[in-house]
C-alpha cells in the first residue's frame, strides 16, 4: 500500500530514505496539498459533529444519573456556547485521524526504516492508550466524582438545586482529556526506551520515584475526592510495569541480534590443523 511516495510493507532489509532527491519548489506544493487537505479534513469533521452536538451533550450528562434532571442553563447563551464548545472539541477529535494520514503522508517519504517504523509503533499506540484513559474517564470516574462532589455539597449545608451547564460540561471534557493524556505517559516510555535513550533496568531503579510523580499527576488532574485519584493512578502504575517488561524484551531481541552472527562462528567447530 503507497502513502504518496511512500510504501508500506516494502521489506528489503536496507534502513534508507524513500523518497529521491527533489527540487525545494516540489516539496512546497506538497506541504501547500497537506495543510489545504487538513484544513477541509477538519472542516468537514466539525460540519459533521455540529449536527451530531446534541447526542454528545446527552452523552457527556448522563454519568450525572439521578443529578442529571439538575442540569440547566443560567444565561440566555449558555446553551449555544456549549454547542460550539462541543462542535469545536468534538470535531478536532474526529478530524486527528485525517490529519495525520495527511501529516504521514507529507514527512515518511523523507524519513528512514526506523523513523518510520517507530511513528507509525507511537502513533498506534496512542491511539489505544488515549481510547483507554477516555473509557476509563467516562466508565469508571465521571459518576463516582460527581456523586462525590454532590453528597459533600449537601454535607457542607449548600446542596444545589441547579447545576450550570457549562460547569458540567467543561467538568466532564477536563476529566476525559486529563485521563486520555494521562495514559500516554506510558507511550513517552515506550518510545525513550525503542530509542535506547532509557533502559529497563533504569525504570526499574526510578520505580518508587515514578510511583510517586504518578499519584501526583493523578492528584492534581481529577477532582480532590480520593477514589478518583486511585483510579487514574493505579492503570497508570500497571502500564508502567508493562512499559519495563517491553523495554526489556525490546532490549533481548537487540542483543540477541547482535550476538547472533558471533555465537554461530564461536560454535563452528575448528579444523584439523
Amino acid at each position: 500500500m503507497k502513502v504518496g511516495r511512500f510504501a508500506f510493507g516494502k521489506n528489503d532489509g536496507k534502513d534508507e530514505y524513500n523518497d529521491p532527491p527533489r527540487p525545494f519548489l516540489e516539496h512546497l506544493l506538497d506541504l501547500r496539498a497537506c495543510v489545504i487537505y487538513c484544513a477541509i479534513s477538519w472542516l468537514c469533521c466539525e460540519v459533521v459533529m455540529a449536527f451530531f452536538a446534541k447526542s454528545v451533550l446527552a452523552w457527556l450528562k448522563a454519568p450525572a444519573g439521578e443529578y442529571a434532571e439538575k442540569i440547566s442553563t443560567l444565561g440566555v447563551v449558555d446553551g449555544f456556547n456549549q454547542f460550539l464548545q462541543i462542535t469545536l472539541w468534538g470535531g478536532t477529535a474526529l478530524s486527528f485521524p485525517f490529519l495525520m494520514f495527511f501529516v504521514m503522508r507529507f514527512v515518511f517519504p523523507g524519513l528512514k526504516r526506523s523513523e518510520r517504523s517507530l511513528i507509525t509503533f507511537c502513533l498506534g499506540a496512542s491511539t489505544v492508550f488515549f481510547v483507554g484513559g477516555v473509557w476509563m474517564a467516562y466508565a469508571r470516574v465521571l459518576g463516582v466524582a460527581i456523586r462525590f462532589l454532590m453528597s459533600f455539597n449537601k454535607w457542607f449545608g449548600v446542596e444545589a438545586e441547579i447545576i450550570s451547564l457549562e460547569t458540567i460540561v467543561k467538568f466532564a471534557m477536563k476529566m476525559i482529556v486529563a485521563f486520555g493524556l494521562a495514559f500516554q505517559l506510558p507511550l513517552i516510555l515506550l518510545a525513550l526506551g525503542w530509542m535506547g535513550i532509557i533502559s529497563a533496568q533504569a525504570l526499574r531503579d526510578k520505580r518508587r520515584i515514578a510511583i510517586v510523580v504518578i499519584f501526583f499527576l493523578a492528584m492534581v488532574l481529577t477532582p480532590p475526592d480520593p477514589m478518583s485519584q486511585i483510579i487514574m493512578a493505579i492503570p497508570m502504575c500497571i502500564l508502567y510495569e508493562i512499559c519495563i517488561w517491553i523495554v526489556r524484551m525490546r532490549e533481548l531481541t537487540k542483543r540477541k541480534a547482535k550476538e547472533g552472527p558471533n555465537a554461530t562462528e564461536g560454535s563452528k567447530p575448528e579444523g584439523n590443523s
